[in-house]
């Protein structure tokens, strides 16, 4: 399975996994200004290729799932991510500040529940990783990212 992400996922790297660096834009208010604007919150990568996001994982509108947590921050579609095991895959990754503090990119496995997909959104909204704490709920969809082993 090709990992290499599609014109959509500008800020992922070639392997298709989600970079730290991605989060380190700040935005303009208004481009003639150059005013700066809020800086950018967290964002979530969802993984939409040959198992995420596709009939393989059944009785979940892929769709609506993308647009309920583009309420709560900016999405990345990409391409396969590498855990297919753990279709439907999305990824927090933490604000610029918080990741210049430390915090790091969240993995999530097995998101096909609207539930699950509403905890994240508010996990998103209260600010993510680094900025709130992990809701228990969804450290049950803790993933290890591709290459690397979960630590407990």
């Amino acid at each position: 399975m090709d990992a290499t992400p599609t014109g959509r996922t500008a800020d992922c790297a070639t392997t298709g996994t989600p970079t730290e660096d991605a989060t380190t834009e700040t935005p303009t208010d208004d481009a003639t200004t150059g005013t700066p604007a809020d800086p950018v919150p967290c964002r979530i990568v969802v993984c939409r290729d040959c198992c995420c996001g596709s009939p393989k994982v059944t009785g979940v509108d892929h769709a609506a799932q993308i647009e309920r947590l583009r309420t709560a921050a900016p999405v990345r579609v990409s391409d396969c991510l590498d855990v297919c095991d753990h279709a439907n895959v999305v990824v927090v990754q933490p604000s610029a500040e918080h990741r210049a503090a430390g915090a790091r990119p969240v993995w999530l496995g097995l998101v096909n529940d609207p539930d699950a997909t509403e905890d994240i959104a508010a996990w998103v909204r209260a600010g993510g990783p680094g900025a709130a704490p992990l809701p228990d709920i969804l450290d049950l969809y803790s993933i290890a990212p591709p290459g690397r082993r979960r630590v407990p």
